[in-house]
C-alpha cells in the first residue's frame, strides 16, 4: 500500500492533489516502490526547495567562472588582461555574495516548516535538505557486470533502472514517516551497491554531486561514502522538519516533536562519528557538533513545554520545577550559542539562527525567574507540615543562596517572600527586554510575527506581575536575585538511526550470494564440466549452501578426471542456475541424472587454489578449526538482521574478517555436514 502524501502548512489541498496523482500513477504501473513528493506540486515547502535548487545552480555557475578567472589571472603577465580579469572577479564575487545572502534568507524561513495550528509556540529551527544532481549509472554498472561478473549487462537494465528510480524518489521525500523510510531504503541499498560494484582497487568512474545545505556550495566525490553521508544528513534534516511541524500545544504533538529532534540528533551524531574528511562544511565535525547540540536544546525546550501542560496545578513545588526546567533550557541554548560563535562555525551559520538561539537563551532565563517569582508571591506561605519538603526543594533551587533571613523565615514570612519574588521579577523583566533587543537586531526575525508575539506576551506578563506586587511604601532597594539551578525531569536522548527497521531486498541478487559474488572477490571464467556417474558416484564431497562448495575431490575419480577441483563453487547443474540453491536442492539435481551424465557449471575464486592453499587448509582442519559449518551468510535476498546491519553500514571502519579459509577441505577430512557423491 502506498503511503499517504504529506500536507504542507500552506497549500495543503495542492499537496493532497499531488499525493493523489503520485498514488494513481503508482497503482496504474503496479509499482510497490515508495514514491517521493511530486516535484511539480506547488506547496510552500516545494517552492522553497525549488528556489534553493535554483540558487545552488547559480552559485555553482559563478564558482566555475571565478575559478576560471583566477586561473587566467595567475597565468597571464599582460597588465591590461590582469585589470580586466580583476574587474570580472570583483563582479563574480559580488554576485556570489548576493546569492549566498539570498540562500541564507531561505535557510532562515523557519515559518514554512512550522505547524499551522492557531496556538502560539516559539518557532523551532529546521534544516533544508541537501540537493543532489541526477546520476546515470546505466552504462557504468552494465560495463562492470560484463567485465567483473561475466554476465550480459543488458540483462540487468531493469535492476539498474529501479535503483536509479529509487535514487530519484529519495531526492524529494515526503515530510512524514514514509519519507524517512524512503531515505532509509535507499541508504540500505547503498550497502549492496558498495559490495557489488565498488572494488577496493578500482574506481567505478562515477561522481556523486551534492550541494551544501546552508551555503549551496557544490561538492563531488567518487567515494560512495560521500553519497551515504549525504543521505544520512538528509535523514537528520527531515527529522528536524517533522519535529518543527508538530502541534506543540498538545501532548501527542510534543511527544512526536521530542522523538523527531532526538532522532535528528542521533543521525547527525552518527554521521559525525563515522564520516571523516567531509568535502562540505555542513558535514564537518564542527558543524555536526553544533547541529547535535541544537537538536538537544530543542528537545529540552519541548520537555519544558510538556511540563507546562502536565503540571496544571499551581502549587509551590510545581512552579519551582518549572523555573528549573526553564533554567535548563536556557543553559543548553547558551551552550549552542557558544558553539555557533566559534571561529569554524560563526561565518557559516545563518545570522538568523545565531540570533534565534541567543533570543531563546535570554527568553528562557527570563521565564525561569518569572516562575520563581510567582512561586514565591502567588503561593501561600509554608505551613509547619509543608516546611520540611519546601526547605529541601529550596536549598537546591538557587545556584547561590539569597541574602537575607534564614530559609525557614523566608518560606513562612509573606513579606520576605514578596521581596525575593520582586527581585526575581526585576531580573525577568531585564532578560525579557534583552531578548527583545537582540530579536530586533535581525531583519529576518523581525518578520516573524509569532516570535514577536511570544516575546511581547511574556514581557507584559512579567511587567503586570511586578506592578501587582510593587507597593508604594517600598523603601528598600530591590536586590539582585541569584540565578536558578538548572534541572530537568527528562534528559534528552540521542537516538541513533535504526537501519534494520526498513528491510530491503538486494536489487542485484541475481548476480549471486555476496559471500562469493562481490566486488572484492575475483574468480576465473566459469567452466562447464560433463560428469558421468562411476561405480563410486561422481567422486567429490559437497558442503554449504548458496552456492554449494566442492569440499573434496577423490584422486582418480570421475570428478578429478573431468577437471573439478577442491574449492570450486557449483553455479549451475544441467543449465539450471544454482547460485542461490541450498545443499539439498543441488544434491537432488545430481541424483536425478541418468546414464547420459550431468553438466555442472563451476567457478574457482582466485587465490583459493594450488598446493600451498591446500596445505594451509589441511593444517587448519587438523587443528580443529571447525570450518565445516554451512554457509549462513546469505539469507535469500534479504538484508541482514539488526546486529549485522549496524556493522555493515559503518563505512569508515573495516570489518574484521577471519583469516581462516572457507573454500575447501581435503577429501580425507569429511565433516558431519558434508556428503560424498
Amino acid at each position: 500500500m502506498m503511503p499517504p502524501e504529506e500536507k504542507s502548512p500552506a497549500g495543503g489541498e495542492e499537496g493532497d492533489r499531488a499525493s493523489g496523482l503520485v498514488l494513481l500513477q503508482a497503482l496504474k504501473s503496479g509499482s510497490t516502490r515508495k514514491q517521493g513528493c511530486d516535484p511539480f506540486a506547488q506547496t510552500q515547502r516545494s517552492k522553497l526547495q525549488h528556489r534553493r535548487a535554483r540558487i545552488n545552480q547559480q552559485i555553482n555557475k559563478e564558482m566555475r567562472m571565478r575559478a576560471g578567472a583566477e586561473n587566467l589571472f595567475r597565468a597571464t603577465s599582460n597588465h591590461k588582461v590582469k585589470e580586466t580579469v580583476a574587474l570580472e572577479l570583483s563582479y563574480v564575487n559580488s554576485n556570489l555574495q548576493l546569492l549566498k545572502e539570498e540562500l541564507e534568507e531561505l535557510n532562515s524561513s523557519m515559518d514554512v516548516y512550522q505547524n499551522d495550528s492557531e496556538s502560539i509556540s516559539v518557532p523551532m529551527i529546521p534544516l533544508g535538505l541537501k540537493e543532489t544532481k541526477e546520476l546515470d549509472l546505466l552504462v557504468p554498472l552494465k560495463d562492470l557486470i560484463s567485465e567483473h561478473y561475466g554476465e550480459e549487462g543488458i540483462l540487468f537494465e531493469k535492476e539498474i533502472k529501479e535503483f536509479m528510480e529509487l535514487r530519484q524518489a529519495m531526492r524529494t521525500p515526503s515530510r512524514n514517516e514514509a519519507g524517512l523510510e524512503l531515505l532509509m531504503e535507499y541508504y540500505n541499498q547503498l550497502y549492496f551497491l558498495d559490495s557489488r560494484f565498488f572494488p577496493p582497487t578500482k574506481s567505478l568512474g562515477v561522481f556523486f554531486h551534492w550541494y551544501d545545505s546552508l551555503t549551496g556550495v557544490p561538492s563531488h566525490q567518487r567515494a560512495l561514502a560521500f553519497e551515504k553521508g549525504s543521505v544520512l544528513f538528509n535523514i537528520g534534516a527531515l527529522h528536524t522538519q517533522i519535529g518543527a511541524r508538530q502541534d506543540r500545544a498538545s501532548l501527542p504533538g510534543l511527544n512526536q516533536a521530542i522523538d523527531a529532534f532526538q532522532k535528528a540528533a542521533g543521525a547527525f551524531n552518527y554521521l559525525k562519528e563515522n564520516f571523516s574528511n567531509a568535502p562540505s562544511l555542513d558535514m564537518s565535525t564542527a558543524s555536526l557538533n553544533m547541529l547535535v547540540r541544537l537538536m538537544v536544546a530543542q528537545v529540552q525546550e519541548c520537555v519544558f513545554e510538556k511540563m507546562t501542560l502536565l503540571r496544571a496545578q499551581h502549587d509551590f513545588l510545581t512552579r519551582l520545577q518549572l523555573a528549573q526546567e526553564a533554567a535548563r533550557v536556557e543553559d543548553v541554548y547558551s551552550l549552542v550559542h557558544q558553539t555557533m560563535t566559534q571561529a569554524h562555525v560563526k561565518d557559516y551559520i545563518p545570522f538568523s539562527w545565531t540570533t534565534m538561539v541567543h533570543v531563546k537563551s535570554e527568553h528562557f532565563k527570563a521565564l525561569s525567574h518569572y516562575f520563581a517569582a510567582i512561586a514565591l508571591c502567588d503561593c501561600p506561605a509554608a505551613s509547619d507540615a509543608e516546611l520540611p519538603e519546601q526547605e529541601k526543594a529550596f536549598i537546591q533551587f538557587h545556584v547561590t543562596m539569597p541574602e537575607g533571613p534564614s530559609l525557614r523565615v523566608l518560606l513562612q514570612d509573606p513579606e520576605e517572600r514578596r521581596k525575593l519574588g520582586k527581585a526575581h521579577l526585576k531580573k525577568a523583566i531585564m532578560k525579557h527586554e534583552e531578548a527583545m533587543r537582540i530579536h530586533g537586531l535581525c531583519k529576518i526575525l523581525r518578520k516573524m510575527d509569532i516570535l514577536q508575539e511570544v516575546l511581547s506576551f511574556a514581557h507584559k506578563r512579567s511587567l503586570s506581575k511586578y506592578s501587582e506586587i510593587d507597593h508604594e511604601e517600598d523603601f528598600f532597594e530591590t536586590g539582585d536575585a541569584p540565578d536558578i539551578h538548572p534541572k530537568t525531569h527528562q534528559k534528552p536522548e540521542i537516538k541513533s538511526p535504526n537501519f534494520s527497521q526498513v528491510k530491503v531486498t538486494d536489487l542485484f541478487h541475481r548476480l549471486g550470494p555476496l559471500s562469493v559474488f562481490s566486488a572484492k572477490n575475483k574468480w576465473y571464467p566459469a567452466r562447464r564440466v560433463h560428469l558421468m556417474r562411476g561405480e563410486n558416484g561422481f567422486g567429490f564431497t559437497l558442503r554449504g549452501d548458496s552456492p554449494v562448495l566442492i569440499a573434496g575431490v577423490i584422486p582418480g575419480g570421475c570428478a578429478a578426471e573431468a577437471g573439478l577441483k577442491e574449492g570450486d563453487y557449483i553455479i549451475s547443474v544441467n543449465g539450471k542456475d544454482c547460485k542461490w540453491s541450498k545443499h539439498a536442492e543441488v544434491v537432488q539435481l545430481l541424483k536425478s541424472t541418468g546414464e547420459e551424465g550431468v553438466e555442472i557449471g563451476v567457478i574457482t575464486l582466485q587465490g583459493s587454489e594450488g598446493p600451498k592453499a591446500a596445505d594451509k587448509k589441511a593444517a587448519a582442519m587438523s587443528s580443529g578449526s571447525g570450518m565445516l559449518k554451512s554457509n549462513k551468510e546469505n539469507s535469500r535476498k534479504s538484508l541482514m538482521n539488526s546486529k549485522s546491519a549496524s556493522t555493515l553500514l559503518v563505512w569508515s571502519k573495516k570489518s574484521k574478517r577471519s583469516k581462516k579459509s572457507t573454500y575447501g577441505i581435503p577429501f580425507t577430512a569429511v565433516g558431519d555436514n558434508e556428503a560424498m557423491y
